[in-house]
């Protein structure tokens, strides 16, 4: 009987020492919870979201009036949370705070998670800064040009495009002019009308002129779509092509977007274009070689030569496989720049996801172009109207994009260029693959040429 009783002590002892051991390890590797985008912002706070952490008893939540956590809000210096969310009282109206939050178990504690803006909602009357931009990024240490993406009916001398662009802008890009479709109408046959009116402009009021773009899928004539000849003569024409547009701008287009979006948006492919089904997987390269070319016989040796994409900073498989395709390019001295389009959004992407974007291009000594930039606040179709509280966000996400393009080192910085002037004028509310229903407030300027708070936080992200 006492043997009996001693081995149940003994299975029971070992049945308690499994379990807390289980129990340890589970608290051992306590996951780092991910905090969400806040909701029910308001003058005096916020409601701080985040999901669940399985095995975590409560959570543990900051909040900072700094990004680096250096200084706390009263009382929400790890303060004990035991649900998924917690209404933040006692703040500032028009500030920005910043969150973040830890999982506890009873001895374990986790990782901090990512970190989340909020700016507050305050007066919506405050004057914004009405110092032009080109005037502050000039007068940087380093400067660097201050781009917008213009069409040529708005370059009719005295109207508010014509006043803007020359007080604000030392670069602009054609949104859509300077592509294949627009200039080339045959084989050998072009319509310069329209770019030359791009570039006259340019010209004339002393701005930079970026090309954008030579080839790009979207953009090409129907007649070479329709092109019934062998590969190499189609190879040929593109040639002929990129070559005879180079020659053309020689000396008065600075830089081009030699290639655009070659890459797809999925696994790190290429993109199955045109061009890659008929000339193959070194097309982009050869395209490269052929603008290098024009521009040494035309003796423009000063043009700079970029690749353009989008979404690198989030698509991983997507950056690396751009990036092989610049190391090939580099190892050839084909080209001097890349574009990062950075369509965005208030949300994302993160600070740091752009930063290790970008520094990769500067490991790499690329001149980077900040080539599209725009910054959407209804990426969810969730507001009918531009909040106040979507518009300091808004303007919080320029000051970053902005301070980490000043931040690069002088030799990396070419140009950052918002992609459009006006709300009711950028693609991004009429975009059919967005959903927006015309909804969306992207840029630095109202329907009626007003500054917004955007357009002050860009003058912030150059202090």
């Amino acid at each position: 009987m006492k043997i009996k009783f001693l081995l149940v002590l003994i299975s029971l002892f070992f049945f308690i020492s499994a379990c807390s051991k289980d129990d340890n390890e589970v608290a051992d590797n306590l996951e780092t919870p991910v905090a969400n985008a806040p909701k029910d912002v308001n003058d005096v706070g916020f409601r701080a979201k985040w999901n669940y952490v399985s095995n975590s008893k409560s959570y543990l939540l900051d909040v900072s009036t700094t990004e680096n956590f250096t200084a706390f809000v009263p009382n929400y210096n790890s303060k004990p949370v035991t649900d998924l969310n917690e209404v933040v009282v006692g703040l500032k109206g028009g500030t920005q705070y910043y969150y973040r939050v830890r999982a506890k178990s009873e001895t374990q504690i986790s990782d901090y998670s990512n970190v989340i803006s909020v700016v507050t909602t305050g007066s919506s009357n405050i004057p914004e800064d009405p110092t032009f931009l080109k005037v502050k990024a000039n007068k940087l240490a380093n400067p660097f040009f201050v781009g917008m993406a213009i069409k040529a009916s708005q370059l009719t001398t005295g109207s508010p495009y014509d006043l803007i662009l020359k007080n604000e802008f030392s670069s602009i890009s054609a949104e859509y002019e300077m592509k294949m479709d627009q200039i080339s109408t045959a084989s050998g046959v072009y319509n310069w009308t329209t770019a030359d009116k791009i570039v006259a402009y340019g010209n004339a009021n002393g701005i930079n002129v970026h090309g954008h773009a030579l080839v790009w899928h979207n953009s090409v004539p129907k007649w070479l779509t329709d092109f019934s000849g062998t590969d190499a003569e189609f190879a040929a024409e593109v040639k002929k092509y990129i070559t005879d547009v180079v020659t053309h701008y020689a000396g008065k287009v600075k830089s081009w977007d030699v290639v655009n979006e070659a890459v797809d948006d999925n696994g790190g492919n290429m993109r199955n274009t045109l061009f890659l089904k008929r000339m193959g997987p070194n097309y982009v390269k050869d395209c490269f070689q052929w603008a290098r070319n024009a521009a040494n016989s035309a003796g423009d040796k000063n043009l700079l030569l970029f690749y353009n994409d989008y979404a690198t900073s989030t698509n991983i498989a997507k950056q690396d496989k751009v990036f092989s395709i610049v190391d090939d390019l580099k190892a050839n001295n084909l080209i001097d720049g890349l574009g990062f389009q950075m369509h965005n959004t208030y949300l994302s992407p993160t600070k740091t996801q752009i930063e290790t974007d970008l520094n990769k291009a500067v490991a790499k000594g690329l001149k980077i172009h900040v080539s599209e930039l725009d910054i959407q606040v209804n990426q969810f179709n969730d507001i009918s109207t531009f909040t106040n509280e979507r518009r300091l966000a808004q303007k919080e996400k320029y000051k970053e994009m902005v301070k980490i393009y000043n931040a690069l080192p002088a030799v990396n910085k070419y140009a950052l260029t918002v992609w459009g002037m006006k709300d009711n004028e950028s693609w991004i509310p009429y975009s059919t693959d967005l959903n927006h229903v015309g909804n969306d407030w992207p840029l630095l300027y109202d329907s009626n040429f007003v500054i917004k708070s955007s357009h002050t936080g860009f003058l912030e992200g150059l202090d």
